[in-house]
């Protein structure tokens, strides 16, 4: 098993998923334009929703790009592990709409799935992970993401504790 890749595409896809949250704690509502525009399904609730924003996906982009030089990868790959990221998180928050689940309504798996999942199979080839790292690693963002969120609501820089 190939740990130090392992190690890389997790520090990039947490970097890239955290970077929104931390904005947010920084920037309170500036800059939050939602990236749904504020539109609405036939079925009435909003594509996205308020918390996925173009600051969000700007702070990602930022995060990420300057995390990969310092683990030792392209900037460029960490471009593509934010784009990944923020079009996994936005995936997950269009179908928890779709279900009728509120914002930041907990559900287990289709929180964290795509958002690391599509990153890490989008950056998988770059660091030689195996498919079956790359859903080890997808597995040990889940469990690490969790923890992360309570850690994070804890010093209140997230609004829930998952």
């Amino acid at each position: 098993m190939n740990l130090v890749a392992i190690a890389q595409a997790l520090m990039l896809v947490f970097v890239a998923n955290g970077a929104p949250v931390i904005a947010t704690r920084l920037l309170g509502t500036r800059f939050d334009f939602p990236m749904d525009f504020h539109a609405r399904l036939s079925d009435g609730a909003r594509v996205l929703g308020e918390s996925k924003t173009f600051r969000g996906l700007a702070a990602s982009l930022v995060a990420a790009c300057l995390a990969a030089p310092a683990l030792g990868l392209s900037w460029r790959l960490g471009a593509l592990a934010a784009l990944g990221a923020m079009a996994g998180d936005a995936l997950s928050s269009f179908f928890k709409r779709r279900l009728k689940m509120p914002a930041h309504g907990m559900a287990p798996g289709v929180d964290q799935g795509p958002e690391s999942l599509l990153p890490l199979f989008l950056i998988r080839g770059a660091l030689g992970l195996t498919l079956v790292e790359t859903v080890f690693s997808a597995f040990l963002f889940w469990i690490g993401a969790v923890a992360l969120s309570r850690v994070l609501h804890a010093l209140k820089l997230r609004e829930t504790p998952y």
